[in-house]
């Protein structure tokens, strides 16, 4: 046969397990305080060390890890910056420079004639004027000659005019 509880029966259970877990709760809390004053000051502490222990994941949590070529930022106090100082270049502004100065420097000697190469360009240039020379000395020449032939041609052209107007 079958038992069943009547409503007034639970509802007497239901209260008599409230009042069982809110006298356990107070007595609970009364030494719970205590030990949560205790527990929050170290809390505090304990909670970034957690932090960076639950960061870190298998042997790391064990053995002190750093990263040899990573290079820390530290701030620098505006006292301790040296503005007037000379700056350190980095490696590429620097062999720029010495490029630039090194360009300099070879077209200095260039237009002073110094180089190999202004020696050739001056060697080629002499060459050349001086085959402008003996062409212009050939032309004069030339023109000399044909100046004489030139006017006997035209004493014969203006000759032959001059008879023939007569006629």
């Amino acid at each position: 046969m079958r038992t069943y509880t009547s409503p007034e029966e639970i509802d007497a259970q239901m209260k008599a397990e409230k009042e069982r877990k809110k006298q356990e709760e107070e007595e609970g809390a009364a030494l719970n305080d205590s030990q949560v004053e205790e527990k929050a000051a170290k809390s505090d502490s304990e909670d970034s060390e957690e932090d960076s222990s639950q960061k870190r994941k298998g042997v790391e949590g064990l053995i002190d890890i750093e990263n040899p070529n990573r290079v820390a930022q530290k701030t620098k106090k505006v006292t301790e910056l040296e503005l007037e100082g000379p700056r350190q270049l980095s490696r590429r502004e620097r062999e720029e420079i010495e490029k630039q100065k090194a360009k300099e420097r070879y077209m200095k000697m260039h237009l002073a004639g110094k180089t190999d190469q202004a020696k050739a360009d001056l060697a080629r240039l002499a060459i050349i004027k001086k085959q402008r020379e003996d062409a212009a000395g050939r032309r004069r020449k030339r023109g000399k000659l044909k100046r004489p032939r030139q006017q006997q041609q035209q004493r014969r052209k203006g000759s032959t005019r001059c008879a023939s107007n007569d006629e």
